[in-house]
Protein backbone atom coordinates (compact mmCIF):
# COMPACT_ATOMS: atom_id res chain seq x y z
CA UNK A 1 0.00 0.00 0.00
CA UNK A 2 1.25 3.73 -1.03
CA UNK A 3 1.09 6.31 1.77
CA UNK A 4 1.44 9.98 1.12
CA UNK A 5 4.19 11.62 3.12
CA UNK A 6 5.73 15.12 3.46
CA UNK A 7 8.24 13.71 1.08
CA UNK A 8 6.24 12.37 -1.29
CA UNK A 9 4.64 9.12 -1.98
CA UNK A 10 6.24 6.33 0.26
CA UNK A 11 5.14 2.45 0.63
CA UNK A 12 3.99 1.24 4.26
CA UNK A 13 6.79 0.10 6.02
CA UNK A 14 9.21 2.32 4.46
CA UNK A 15 10.73 4.75 7.32
CA UNK A 16 9.88 8.53 7.12
CA UNK A 17 8.81 11.49 9.00
CA UNK A 18 4.78 12.00 9.54
CA UNK A 19 3.14 10.06 6.96
CA UNK A 20 -0.43 10.38 5.44
CA UNK A 21 -2.67 7.09 4.31
CA UNK A 22 -4.08 8.16 1.04
CA UNK A 23 -7.89 6.84 0.82
CA UNK A 24 -9.85 7.63 -1.96
CA UNK A 25 -14.37 7.34 -1.70
CA UNK A 26 -16.39 8.57 -4.53
CA UNK A 27 -20.65 9.85 -3.37
CA UNK A 28 -23.39 11.44 -5.15
CA UNK A 29 -26.07 14.63 -4.97
CA UNK A 30 -29.09 12.68 -6.59
CA UNK A 31 -31.81 14.90 -7.47
CA UNK A 32 -35.46 14.96 -8.46
CA UNK A 33 -38.06 17.01 -10.28
CA UNK A 34 -40.77 18.18 -8.05
CA UNK A 35 -43.16 20.88 -9.25
CA UNK A 36 -41.40 23.26 -10.71
CA UNK A 37 -37.80 22.76 -9.25
CA UNK A 38 -35.70 20.16 -7.78
CA UNK A 39 -35.04 18.34 -4.54
CA UNK A 40 -31.52 16.86 -3.08
CA UNK A 41 -31.35 13.87 -1.11
CA UNK A 42 -28.68 14.40 2.22
CA UNK A 43 -27.84 12.19 4.78
CA UNK A 44 -27.33 12.58 8.35
CA UNK A 45 -24.86 11.07 10.81
CA UNK A 46 -25.93 12.35 14.38
CA UNK A 47 -26.13 16.48 13.86
CA UNK A 48 -23.95 16.37 10.49
CA UNK A 49 -26.16 16.52 7.38
CA UNK A 50 -23.68 15.60 4.13
CA UNK A 51 -23.77 13.75 0.81
CA UNK A 52 -23.77 10.34 0.52
CA UNK A 53 -20.29 8.65 0.07
CA UNK A 54 -18.03 5.95 0.93
CA UNK A 55 -14.73 4.11 0.08
CA UNK A 56 -13.71 3.04 -3.09
CA UNK A 57 -13.35 -1.00 -2.83
CA UNK A 58 -11.38 -2.73 -4.74
CA UNK A 59 -12.34 -3.87 -7.82
CA UNK A 60 -14.30 -0.59 -8.17
CA UNK A 61 -14.43 2.33 -10.31
CA UNK A 62 -15.25 5.73 -8.70
CA UNK A 63 -18.55 5.66 -10.56
CA UNK A 64 -20.03 2.16 -9.14
CA UNK A 65 -18.79 3.15 -5.71
CA UNK A 66 -20.71 6.98 -6.17
CA UNK A 67 -23.79 4.62 -7.02
CA UNK A 68 -23.58 2.10 -4.42
CA UNK A 69 -22.88 4.17 -1.97
CA UNK A 70 -26.23 6.52 -3.01
CA UNK A 71 -28.31 3.23 -3.16
CA UNK A 72 -26.69 2.23 0.58
CA UNK A 73 -27.14 5.37 2.26
CA UNK A 74 -30.27 7.03 0.66
CA UNK A 75 -32.41 4.17 -0.62
CA UNK A 76 -32.56 5.72 -3.86
CA UNK A 77 -32.15 4.36 -7.52
CA UNK A 78 -30.52 6.66 -9.82
CA UNK A 79 -28.84 6.86 -13.67
CA UNK A 80 -25.80 9.26 -13.82
CA UNK A 81 -25.65 12.49 -15.22
CA UNK A 82 -22.01 13.30 -14.65
CA UNK A 83 -18.93 13.81 -12.66
CA UNK A 84 -19.63 16.85 -10.38
CA UNK A 85 -15.92 17.72 -9.00
CA UNK A 86 -13.87 16.02 -6.41
CA UNK A 87 -12.60 17.44 -3.18
CA UNK A 88 -9.74 16.70 -1.08
CA UNK A 89 -9.01 17.16 2.97
CA UNK A 90 -7.22 15.80 5.71
CA UNK A 91 -8.29 13.86 9.36
CA UNK A 92 -7.64 12.11 11.86
CA UNK A 93 -8.89 8.83 13.12
CA UNK A 94 -5.93 7.08 15.06
CA UNK A 95 -3.37 8.22 12.04
CA UNK A 96 -3.12 10.78 9.35
CA UNK A 97 -5.56 10.58 6.36
CA UNK A 98 -5.31 12.77 3.11
CA UNK A 99 -8.71 11.70 1.44
CA UNK A 100 -10.06 12.50 -2.05
CA UNK A 101 -13.46 12.23 -2.73
CA UNK A 102 -15.04 12.12 -6.56
CA UNK A 103 -18.73 13.21 -7.05
CA UNK A 104 -21.19 12.37 -9.26
CA UNK A 105 -24.83 13.52 -10.38
CA UNK A 106 -27.32 10.87 -10.49
CA UNK A 107 -30.96 11.79 -11.65
CA UNK A 108 -33.72 9.91 -9.49
CA UNK A 109 -35.53 6.89 -10.80
CA UNK A 110 -37.08 4.80 -7.99
CA UNK A 111 -36.34 3.85 -3.80
CA UNK A 112 -37.11 5.72 -1.03
CA UNK A 113 -35.26 7.54 1.36
CA UNK A 114 -36.85 5.38 4.16
CA UNK A 115 -34.93 2.51 2.62
CA UNK A 116 -31.63 3.62 3.91
CA UNK A 117 -29.04 1.63 5.75
CA UNK A 118 -27.55 1.87 9.01
CA UNK A 119 -24.72 3.83 8.12
CA UNK A 120 -26.64 6.71 8.65
CA UNK A 121 -29.33 8.15 10.84
CA UNK A 122 -31.58 9.71 8.29
CA UNK A 123 -32.04 10.24 4.55
CA UNK A 124 -34.23 13.14 3.30
CA UNK A 125 -35.19 15.16 0.14
CA UNK A 126 -34.54 19.34 0.29
CA UNK A 127 -35.18 21.68 -2.01
CA UNK A 128 -31.79 22.27 -4.31
CA UNK A 129 -31.67 25.84 -3.27
CA UNK A 130 -31.49 25.52 0.62
CA UNK A 131 -29.26 22.06 0.57
CA UNK A 132 -26.13 24.55 0.78
CA UNK A 133 -27.39 25.75 3.93
CA UNK A 134 -28.70 22.18 5.17
CA UNK A 135 -24.72 20.88 4.64
CA UNK A 136 -22.55 21.08 7.22
CA UNK A 137 -19.22 20.55 5.03
CA UNK A 138 -17.97 24.05 3.34
CA UNK A 139 -16.71 21.71 0.34
CA UNK A 140 -19.75 19.68 -0.04
CA UNK A 141 -21.65 22.89 0.06
CA UNK A 142 -19.25 23.41 -3.07
CA UNK A 143 -20.23 20.34 -4.11
CA UNK A 144 -23.81 21.38 -4.65
CA UNK A 145 -23.43 24.64 -6.03
CA UNK A 146 -21.76 23.00 -9.09
CA UNK A 147 -24.33 20.46 -9.05
CA UNK A 148 -26.87 23.05 -9.74
CA UNK A 149 -24.62 24.48 -12.10
CA UNK A 150 -24.72 21.09 -14.25
CA UNK A 151 -28.60 21.22 -13.80
CA UNK A 152 -28.36 24.79 -15.20
CA UNK A 153 -26.59 24.47 -17.97
CA UNK A 154 -28.45 21.55 -18.95
CA UNK A 155 -31.49 23.62 -19.13
CA UNK A 156 -33.11 21.73 -15.92
CA UNK A 157 -32.94 24.31 -14.07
Amino acid sequence: MYYLSMQGFREDGDSGEASFKRVFSAGGVIYRSVNDGFEVALVSRGRVWCLPKGLIEQGETAEETALREVKEETGLDGVLIGKIGEISYNFFSGRRFFKTVHFYLFRHVGGSVEAHDSEVDSAKWFPISGAPQVLTYVNEKKIMAKALEMLRGAGKV
